[in-house]
């Protein structure tokens, strides 16, 4: 019988016991992660450094390409390092640091998911108003808070969940550490109170996405009474990245998390946890710059000037 007293670290699920695919994993997370920094990276510094995109939008999508390179980057480097030298541990200090972080990275992805929502509706609903309401001083604010909340939940989760004594080994159901995972070592029935915890984030959470959608039928509504198709075109290329966005997001984190015990298998588990954590930081930059003509053309400049 171990106790969280005794533990010094966790073993995290493996994707195979075979050495071959053990470095396939390695290789195809390289990948991943490799096309997230690229991505990621290109979209920072292009809107760092082209005056043109200093706007609301592109500001929130700067703090979005941001904490996308550190959602991946706090669990796939560990991931690989593991598959790489043949191992599934990771220390209890290393657990407790990655699931801090990767909450607190989640949770504010999410709180500024819904203030790009707020952007969109103002920008396509309220053009008259955009630049009272989205002031520079605004947009400060609401990307402030959006971290804000993401660490407070993050800290009150985490030290919750450690804070329960774990006493059914110290084998993860999963690749990285996860507060639910983390849940069923615990022998206490104080693991309720986390439980509550989690219910009550859920209805926040639930109520973010409503006025999420409730802000997307206002702003589908606005654009079908565009007269000229093609500004119609131009709002639907600065709100279809967002929602495809939020979509991807959510989607895959609820059927993760509230998918029905009966189709559950942990290699299903597997790949539905790598769908709502790694790809989505890899696929992001590439779903933002698709349709969206300014960024493509402030990258183009990026590269013409870097050649010279």
């Amino acid at each position: 019988m171990s106790n969280s007293s005794s533990i010094t670290q966790f073993l995290l699920l493996a994707f195979s016991d075979t050495r071959e695919l053990q470095l396939l994993h390695f290789w195809l997370f390289l990948g991943i992660y490799l096309a997230a920094l690229l991505g990621n990276g290109l979209i920072i510094t292009t809107i760092a450094c082209d005056q043109h995109l200093h706007t609301p939008m592109y500001f929130f999508l700067l703090n979005l390409a941001l904490l996308d390179l550190g959602c991946i980057s706090t669990i796939v480097p560990k991931s690989m390092a593991n598959s790489l030298w043949d191992t599934r541990a990771i220390s209890y200090q290393g657990c407790t640091a990655q699931v801090l972080t990767f909450a607190f990275l989640v949770g504010a992805e999410y709180s500024l998911l819904t203030v790009m929502s707020y952007d969109r509706y103002v920008a396509i609903c309220k053009p008259l108003h955009y630049g009272t309401l989205l002031g520079s001083r605004a947009c400060v604010h609401m990307a402030a808070a959006a971290w804000a909340t993401g660490f407070l939940n993050a800290l009150l989760h985490t030290a919750n969940t450690f804070s329960l004594p774990l006493c059914k080994g110290n084998a993860v159901e999963q690749f990285f550490c996860e507060i639910p995972q983390i849940l069923k070592l615990s022998c206490s029935h104080s693991y309720l109170r986390e439980i509550c915890l989690l219910a009550l984030i859920g209805f926040l959470v639930l109520g973010c996405f409503i006025f999420i959608m409730l802000s997307y039928v206002q702003i589908l509504r606005a654009v079908l009474r565009i007269p000229s198709e093609q500004g119609r075109h131009k709002a639907f290329s600065t709100c279809l990245p967002h929602l495809a966005v939020v979509s991807l997001f959510v989607s895959t984190i609820m059927f993760a998390h509230l998918k029905p015990p009966s189709i559950s298998s942990p290699i299903l588990d597997l790949v539905v946890s790598v769908l709502y954590s790694v790809v989505p930081p890899a696929v992001n930059p590439l779903i933002y710059s698709m349709r969206n003509k300014e960024l493509k053309d402030a990258l183009r400049k990026l590269f013409q000037y870097s050649l010279l």
